[in-house]
Formats: C-alpha cells, structure tokens, sequence
C-alpha cells in the first residue's frame, strides 16, 4: 500500500508525532486508545470494580495486553461528591502507576488536578498528567514544564467534585475552543512546549445531552486548533439518554460517538471496553488508509 497524507477531510496536526516513554504515535496515521482504570469507589461506570489495589493494577495490564495503547489512572472522578485529601489520591493512584510502569511499556496517564500528585506520579513512571480541569490548579503547568511529561488540557468550568448545574452556552464550540485556546496559551508560558500537549474538549463535563451532542458534532472546530485531541465518550450520559440506554448497555453507541470524533479530527479515543474499542479504531485506521490490513487475499 503506498503512504498517503492524511485524510484532506482531517483537520492537520502542529505536532503528530509524540514519543510517551518507549512508544512513538504519529498521530497524521494513527489512533490511540486509552483504556481507563479507577481507583475509586464511586467511579460512575465500574462503581468501585476497580478500587482494590491488585484489581486496579490487573486491569491496567489486561488493557495493555488486549491492544490498549495507553491507561488512564484516576483516583477521585470529576463529578461532585465528597472531598478527596491529596494524600489520599495519592495513596489510591501511585501504587498502580509504579506497578504498571514495572511491568509495561504502556503510556501511563494519571488523571489529577492536583500538581502534587501530578508531580508524584511522573516521577514514578506516569508519561501525561490528565487534567480534566483545565489547569485548575495554578501549579500544574508549572510542574508539567519541569517534568518533562505531556499534558492533556480539558474543558471543563466547575472546579473539582463541586456541582455546575443547568450549564449554559451561547455557542459551545467557540466557547470550549476559546476555553482549550487561552489554556494552551497559559500552559506554553508556563514552559510546556506545544509538542507535549493534548486538548479534550470534555464531553459531558458542565455540559447536556444537547450540547454534548452539539459539540460532537462541531468537533472540527476544535480539532482545527491543531493538538491532537482526545475524546472521552465512553460509556457517557449523553450516549446513554440518546439511547434510552442503562450504563452497562452504551457500548455500542460509545464506539460510534468514539468513531464520529475521530472522523472530525480526533486523535485519542478514552474507552471502558479496550478489545472492542481497539478493534474498531484499527478498522477505521484501514478504512482511512493509515494502516494495511493484515491478510490481503480475499478474490487476490
């Protein structure tokens, strides 16, 4: 199969080719997927499934070995609940990324928004700080910078585990680009060079159904500013109310909403069900001409 550029209905890339740790992505010809392991007890898909400390490194190495090519470690969700001390995310998440990194060559991305257990967890192998708050902490760009790891900057407008009810937008896509614009811009003066960042435009985070919707549907506005974006529709409320459809029964409607993103631009698909979600983003990597397929002799 001779090489093709990228796909001239895909928004180009500043930087698409990232080294995390001992893995190279080029992202004009590739997409990644990151499985998602939580530490917590009330994450909202598994709810709790994974809180144990050998069932939360377990399953970040089952990923890896179905084809995940990236595990995303969290200890406190986004969604309103009770305080989580530092100390305690941290206790939750260093163990599995210090296991993990012992034993793969996975990239590992710890999802915090805190700089001290951002800080903690790269120095023990994690290779990107997955900040669902778009820099809510002040020190975050700054330790990013001096660590040397990748950042994804997400949307999102409540601060961490408190409510945001009834989200309002008078135009989403240019609010959540100019939102992911000016943050890129806080973190590239703070020392975090452009090829070290990742954008996420945060579905359902602060946000409805309709407007989720909306902004799936308008992705290319973001993915046009040019970083390799990540869409983390796995398994979300606004694939479960579309549906009529119970957490456990969205998988479907989550690799569409996965494929649509990557359609309009997106890079990184975050994804509950890796085997499945692999599978389906290698298809459309053959679809889009990035990879061959891997027999060739069908009516040859």
């Amino acid at each position: 199969m001779q090489d093709a550029p990228t796909a001239p209905y895909l928004p180009p890339l500043a930087h698409p080719e990232r080294q995390l740790g001992t893995r190279h992505f080029d992202f004009d010809r590739q997409v990644a997927v990151m499985a998602i392991v939580n530490r917590t007890p009330d994450s909202f898909f598994d709810q709790g499934a994974t809180f144990a400390l050998d069932r939360a490194v377990d399953a970040a190495i089952a990923a890896a070995e179905a084809g995940a090519d990236w595990v995303d470690i969290g200890g406190a969700k986004f969604a309103p609940g009770p305080e989580i001390s530092a100390a305690e995310e941290l206790d939750r998440v260093l163990p599995v990324v210090e296991a993990v990194a012992a034993q793969s060559d996975v990239v590992i991305s710890v999802d915090t928004f805190r700089a001290s257990v951002a800080a903690a967890c790269v120095a023990a192998g994690a290779h990107v700080v997955n900040d669902t708050t778009g820099l809510s902490d002040p020190e975050m760009a700054g330790v990013i910078a001096a660590s040397g790891a990748s950042l994804v900057v997400t949307h999102s407008l409540a601060e961490p585990r408190k409510p945001y009810p009834h989200p309002r937008y008078d135009d989403i896509a240019a609010e959540v680009r100019a939102f992911l614009e000016e943050r890129v811009e806080r973190a590239i003066a703070a020392g975090v060079s452009s090829d070290r960042l990742f954008i996420d435009p945060g579905h359902d985070l602060n946000k409805n159904t309709v407007q989720s919707l909306e902004l799936t549907r308008r992705l290319a506005e973001i993915t046009r500013i040019g970083i390799p974006t990540l869409a983390a529709v796995s398994n979300k409320d606004f694939v479960g109310e579309s549906l009529g459809a119970e957490k456990h029964d969205r998988l479907e409607g989550s690799i569409v909403a996965a494929t649509a993103c990557v359609m309009l631009g997106a890079r990184i698909v975050r994804m509950h069900d890796v085997r499945a979600s692999v599978a389906a983003m290698r298809m459309l990597e053959a679809i889009l001409g990035f990879r061959e397929p891997v027999w060739a002799v069908h009516n040859v």
